[in-house]
């Protein structure tokens, strides 16, 4: 009886697991800034998601679908900043008039602050505040595919250059949505 007792493991309280923490996360990945998070091996090089192709002149404006494996899809830092300044230089080509200015400043401040809030969820000190900024990210990123929209009915004749940026903004929003529900 004696090594009975002595062979069978009796568990501490730190041992014993609740149901709900066996589906967390360990807290080595549940950190604001983990890979999966900040949005980085989310897209293969392979996938049918764009990536921006560099032009002769530094400025990158063209998004080019079914990326190859010959040029790595950018950090989702970069890809924010990158699709802001596509959009100011857009926004500078649109025929000034009543209806044109209010959706050129809504679009601009739209487009560029998905940058700006994942800027701030990359830094944020806790994972709720993380959610929180990347779900503005998300939000923004809707909005602005709203805003091309209005822009390619408003201006047929910059339809093709607002539907290449609105596709952009909706693989920015599903990245967003999908590392939300992490």
């Amino acid at each position: 009886m004696i090594n009975k007792i002595q062979n069978s493991k009796v568990e501490s309280p730190q041992e014993t697991r609740s149901p709900k923490a066996e589906g967390r996360k360990k807290p080595e990945f549940r950190g604001p800034k983990s890979e999966s998070e900040r949005g980085e091996g989310l897209l293969a090089a392979d996938s049918e998601v764009g990536s921006w192709a560099g032009e002769s002149n530094g400025h990158s404006s063209i998004l080019r679908e079914n990326a190859s494996g010959a040029e790595p899809v950018a950090p989702l830092d970069e890809r924010t900043a990158q699709f802001g300044e596509a959009i100011v230089r857009f926004a500078k080509r649109i025929p000034q008039s009543p209806v044109n200015e209010c959706l050129i400043s809504q679009l601009v401040g739209a487009a560029t602050s998905v940058g700006a809030n994942y800027c701030e969820a990359d830094d944020s000190v806790s994972g709720k505040e993380f959610k929180q900024k990347i779900g503005t990210c998300r939000k923004e990123s809707k909005e602005t595919m709203f805003f091309l929209r209005l822009i390619a009915t408003a201006e047929p004749i910059l339809a093709n250059e607002a539907r290449t940026l609105w596709r952009e903004a909706k693989e920015l929003n599903l990245i967003f949505g999908a590392i939300w529900r992490k």
